[in-house]
């Protein structure tokens, strides 16, 4: 079968982050909305795969959405050629007092405020402010109980430290140069413990890639698209 693109996307934003990355297979890139598929990471994972039809997928993931892409790999390995993995932290340490504060802070400030605290510094200092704008008009658009949801499976999703070291197929990772969350360090030690990791860093840009950097992610998706497709 055809290889198929599964996008999955980052908080406090949607499945229309993936833009300028649909048409890198026309007909055959798949990116969803992940807020109604349920409580956890697992769920979310299980949903997306059901939208899938191909025995050749290339998953690419940012933030949570990376975390949701690694449990795609692990309940369908068999079906998965290639992950890119964009501002993703396989381990995780449960941090309870914070998604408390941040649960908090949505429900009792709204969600502009919640993204001025905690999603726009996730930005480069060099993004171009229309869209951050953007960015911004887009997580306004959820539904508080939605975005609540998302990060309560951030929150909650398991740790999956040894997932890299232990995957056998081709694996992109990617980070801003000035993303914090997790930050160049963490990506860079994930890429180095995997046995088909490739890390790859874009100047002036900050966690979310795809909005920032597009035509730079592209040329990496495209990259992975032919290795994947000509093994």
């Amino acid at each position: 079968m055809n290889v198929e693109l599964l996008f999955l996307h980052a908080l406090p934003l949607d499945n229309t982050m993936w833009a300028d990355q649909m048409d890198l297979l026309p007909n055959s890139a798949i990116a969803p909305t992940l807020y109604t598929f349920g409580d956890s990471v697992e769920e979310w994972a299980a949903r997306a795969l059901q939208l899938t039809t191909s025995d050749r997928l290339i998953v690419v993931g940012c933030s949570v959405g990376g975390s949701c892409a690694v449990e795609v790999a692990i309940a369908a390995p068999e079906r998965i050629i290639a992950l890119v993995l964009i501002g993703t932290k396989a381990a995780h340490r449960p941090n309870p007092s914070f998604c408390a504060s941040a649960l908090e802070l949505l429900e009792r400030r709204g969600i502009d405020v919640a993204w001025q605290t905690y999603w726009e510094p996730l930005f480069s200092r060099q993004a171009n402010q229309a869209v951050v704008d953007a960015a911004r008009k887009n997580a306004l658009q959820r539904l508080p109980k939605d975005l609540a949801r998302g990060v309560q499976v951030f929150h909650s999703r398991p740790s999956r430290d040894q997932f890299l070291a232990n995957w056998p197929k081709p694996v992109a990772v990617v980070t801003g140069e000035e993303d914090v969350a997790p930050g160049v360090a963490v990506n860079a030690a994930a890429a180095a413990s995997a046995t088909h990791g490739r890390l790859h860093i874009i100047p002036s840009c900050g966690h979310y890639v795809p909005l920032e950097q597009p035509s730079a992610l592209n040329a990496i998706l495209s990259e992975v698209i032919y290795l994947a497709a000509n093994p």
